[in-house]
């Protein structure tokens, strides 16, 4: 068994994939939208423009799967409980991504060493997504 985490957005699922791909160093393995999947207990209740959103997409991070689409049978929230942290082994490789991904974003902790890392910073995206970029250790 394998678990999968699972990102959801309201529209801007496609622009999020890429934006993580180039800033966290991914793969694009899968995007499908909602026209091309064909699903008949969606696709009659779409608006022109959702059935261009993302049925499903598949980003891998370092060879981990994360599952992405957009929601089109219910409204998109921001949840501030849940959220991914990304490993990273050097406080410059914490700094890169930050910069590559922090345009747009809201800051819960800003990009400081911790007593358990070098590097750590916690924010919500553009998107409504929140999370994490660290190192494990201390340097």
């Amino acid at each position: 068994m394998k678990i999968t985490p699972t990102l959801n957005f309201g529209g801007q699922c496609r622009e999020a994939i890429h934006s993580y791909a180039e800033a966290f160093g991914g793969e694009i393995a899968c995007l499908v939208t909602y026209h091309d999947a064909g699903d008949p207990a969606y696709l009659p209740h779409l608006t022109e423009e959702q059935k261009d959103w993302v049925y499903h997409a598949e980003l891998l991070l370092d060879g981990q799967r994360i599952i992405m689409s957009d929601h089109a049978d219910i409204a998109f929230t921001t949840c501030y409980s849940n959220f991914l942290t990304l490993m990273y082994d050097t406080k410059e490789e914490v700094h890169r991504a930050w910069a590559a991904i922090r345009e747009g974003s809201t800051v819960i902790y800003p990009l400081a060493a911790t007593p358990y890392s070098a590097a750590r910073v916690v924010f919500v995206d553009r998107f409504g997504i929140r999370w994490g970029l660290m190192t494990e250790a201390r340097e």
